[in-house]
């Protein structure tokens, strides 16, 4: 059954402060709060009542050095920067501007941190509800992000309990009769989303509750919004385009040679080489194609482009997925019919299947 969903905003709740119980502050507020609401809830006052706060001084340069230690602190990787922007992923696992430590809706001498364990926190807010005043609800946590290739800010959950993070449909057909095999719809991300439509970023309406979804809810808290970050294995946009394109170059500049080569299919495809291909010399096994470098004898400043050529290669090639090992010359006699006449080999580069390196 479809279900057919009211969103109501939560005013009155005013400023909340450290220590503040966030089920009185809530109840007292919304006494229309209904068994099966999802309540959905601004990360801020979360902070807030937990504490989660840093002291701002009031005049530069300690104000920038308290922000620049409090990002330090909740940042775990830099994944990309430009200027004064910052984007990077948290303790939490989560990726977004400034760590998401926040400076509005919160005095000027404060700047407020993300929850500590945003789904522990709707796990405890959920279970005082139900404890001290007989409440089944649900919980999400939501904090304002960005989204890459789009405009413009929007909700999503970084917090929930007693309901679930995703919507399964894989193994479903649609109308048309055709299988899902990919479809995973983030409920409780929609339901931050739907939330903020009527807590708006002014009106200091921290709270909203989205009622009508109770048959999507769990038995139990949930396995919360940990379940939506996207693992490192699966992240194929791990840097931003800047920050990819430099850590490519300093690999370029740190290839080390392969020790040995994965067997390779016929669908190898090697791009243009500039130097000649051979078979006339031991390479080791898997080896795609092999060539020699070489350089006018007695050529120094040949000799030093031809190498540099050569590790232009291997550049290209590591890009591709091809590895490469570079192998001395025992035998000159065994590549003579592969250096033309003046020429003396420098070594020769062997060339197999590899893998790109890792982010």
């Amino acid at each position: 059954m479809i279900p057919s969903l009211e969103i109501l905003p939560v005013a009155g709740i005013g400023e909340v402060r450290p220590g503040d119980n966030l089920a009185d502050v809530i109840t007292s507020a919304a006494g229309f709060i209904r068994d099966g609401d999802v309540l959905v809830v601004t990360s801020k006052i979360v902070s807030k009542a937990e504490g989660r706060l840093v002291d701002l001084p009031p005049d530069e340069p300690a104000r920038e050095a308290a922000r620049e230690a409090a990002l330090q602190a909740e940042t775990v990787r830099v994944v990309a920067r430009r200027g004064a922007t910052r984007i990077v992923q948290t303790h939490h696992g989560l990726v977004l501007a400034a760590g998401g430590i926040d400076a509005s809706n919160v005095d000027a001498a404060h700047l407020v941190l993300l929850p500590k364990d945003p789904d522990a926190s709707a796990r405890a807010l959920r279970e005082e509800l139900r404890e001290r005043f007989g409440l089944d609800v649900a919980v999400v946590i939501t904090d304002t992000m960005g989204r890459p290739w789009r405009l413009g800010l929007t909700d999503v959950a970084i917090g929930a309990a007693g309901v679930d993070a995703l919507l399964d449909y894989r193994g479903l057909h649609d109308a048309y009769g055709n299988e899902l095999q990919l479809t995973q719809m983030a409920q409780i991300d929609q339901l931050a989303a739907a939330g903020e439509l009527v807590k708006g970023k002014t009106a200091q309406v921290p709270v909203a509750i989205v009622r009508g979804l109770a048959p999507h809810f769990p038995a139990a808290h949930g396995r919360g919004a940990a379940e939506l970050i996207r693992g490192s294995e699966a992240d194929l946009f791990s840097l931003g385009t800047a920050e990819a394109t430099a850590r490519g170059l300093r690999l370029a500049g740190e290839l080390p040679d392969a020790t040995e080569f994965a067997p390779a299919d016929a669908a190898v495809r090697l791009p243009e080489l500039p130097f000649p291909r051979t078979r006339s010399v031991t390479v080791p096994a898997n080896t795609v194609a092999a060539v020699v470098v070489w350089a006018p004898a007695g050529n120094l400043r040949a000799a030093a482009e031809a190498g540099r050529q050569a590790e232009r290669l291997r550049a290209v090639l590591a890009a591709d997925g091809l590895a490469t090992a570079w192998l001395e010359i025992t035998d000159p006699a065994a590549v003579a019919g592969d250096v033309p006449a003046g020429g003396e080999p420098l070594g020769v580069l062997a060339i197999g299947r590899g893998s790109l390196p890792s982010l």
